[in-house]
């Protein structure tokens, strides 16, 4: 897909708020008519550029109460190692998400489960059973100061208006 412009931003910022927001909507909202928009918004979709639309579950209100960022360091670096590390992380539902990092430890899961004796199954049935697991430290969520799914698009589109406004002439 070429280069996204300040109306392929302005869509996916309004999508990122309100995924259920109607083509009419989202078309006036960002100066379009609605065949075009539309147009739009399934070029983004086929690019990849929009992966999926989603609800956002509060995990509270569903009896996920406990959140635990967890680092691990494996034993050795070889690829059968990480290869069975990256298929264990996709598969344990309990992983909302896994990033390989530099730094002293080599990833980061995102952990959400019902209470502690769940995490203490999820970390003694799963995780430290796993081979190649060397180390393996939590740190528990008390409390939300902030937390998003949206994408910082308005420096994009701060940047997508100055490049169309004319440049200032040379004298």
């Amino acid at each position: 897909m070429e280069a996204l412009d300040r109306t392929d931003l302005g869509i996916l910022e309004l999508l990122q708020r309100d995924g259920r927001i109607t083509n009419a909507d989202l078309a006036q909202r960002v100066s379009l008519s609605p065949s075009p928009c539309l147009r739009r918004v399934r070029q983004l979709e086929s690019a990849g550029v929009i992966r999926q639309y989603a609800a956002i579950v509060d995990p509270w209100r569903v009896g996920l109460g406990l959140q635990a960022y967890v680092t691990v360091t494996l034993e050795k670096r070889g690829d059968t190692q990480i290869r069975a590390f990256h298929a264990a992380a996709q598969a344990w539902p309990e992983v909302l998400s896994c990033f390989a990092l530099t730094g002293e430890m080599d990833y980061l899961l995102h952990v959400i489960v019902e209470d502690l004796e769940h995490f203490s199954r999820f970390l003694m049935d799963r995780l430290l059973k796993l081979d190649g697991v060397a180390n393996v430290k939590s740190s528990f969520v008390l409390q939300t100061v902030k937390h998003t799914t949206a994408l910082p698009l308005d420096g994009l589109m701060r940047r997508a208006r100055t490049s169309l406004s004319p440049s200032p002439k040379k004298v």
